[in-house]
């Protein structure tokens, strides 16, 4: 028997007031391992990540979440259940632990601290001021910070976009260990390699509509000449 689909996208459209940002998608997100949402700015990327834990919602078309549709949770129990790390750190005036206890106050600093292990950043990161971090250090603090509320499941919108190269894999290989270790992750990127490296399920969007699906990076070798022009340009960068 087939297992059951982390998120199932039913025949999804999301209008916004510039047009329309997503077209009728249909989608299985499997519940393990790393889905990649690709495309050029502008696709629905994004827009169909934050449908996951109701930062979006579809005008038309269903979304579930391990079977149970999106509009029946809580949307403060689905946001704990679904963490997210934004694509750009955002961090508040204070210390590392000031910015763990904006996830959960009653969380005590061992907690904390396993958090920050998770993100392979060490204990002693606590009482650094938030300020003084580097861009690699403080979107690993973002993500400690998602974890803290121990969440099912990861949605992580182009997180490695304003990092260098060491920051890249080193969050690149975070996301592969949490994976690995059972929680499942859907990963917006415009990389095509970042999409090889982490070889799970792609997913393709332009202007809206589902292209391509593949499994373990597997990108297209063929089609519609805008999506290759996209992925000729990609591959160029």
């Amino acid at each position: 028997m087939d297992r059951e689909p982390l998120f199932r996208f039913e025949s999804v459209t999301v209008e916004g007031s510039a047009g329309t940002r997503l077209r009728d998608i249909t989608l299985d997100v499997p519940d393990t391992g790393i889905t990649t949402l690709v495309g050029p700015s502008g696709s629905g990327k994004s827009t169909l990540l934050r449908l996951c834990n109701g930062l979006e919602v579809p005008t038309a078309g269903r979304v579930f979440y391990r079977g149970r549709e999106l509009s029946a949770f809580d949307p403060l129990q689905l946001r704990r259940q679904v963490g997210m790390v934004f694509q750009r750190p955002v961090l508040f005036a204070g210390t590392v632990r000031d910015n763990l206890a904006e996830a959960d106050g009653d969380v005590g600093s061992s907690q904390m601290s396993e958090a920050l292990k998770r993100a392979a950043l060490d204990g002693s990161f606590l009482d650094r001021p938030a300020n003084e971090l580097s861009g690699g250090e403080a979107q690993r603090v973002c993500l400690a910070r998602a974890l803290i509320a121990d969440p099912d499941v990861l949605v992580m919108d182009e997180p490695t976009s304003s990092l260098d190269g060491p920051a890249v894999s080193r969050l690149e290989q975070l996301g592969r260990r949490l994976a690995d270790n059972g929680m499942p992750i859907v990963w917006v990127t415009h990389d095509l390699d970042q999409v090889r490296r982490l070889a799970g399920r792609t997913a393709i969007l332009m202007n809206g509509s589902l292209r391509f699906v593949g499994e373990q990076g597997e990108l297209p070798t063929e089609g519609e000449p805008e999506l290759m022009r996209f992925l000729e340009g990609a591959d160029a960068h």
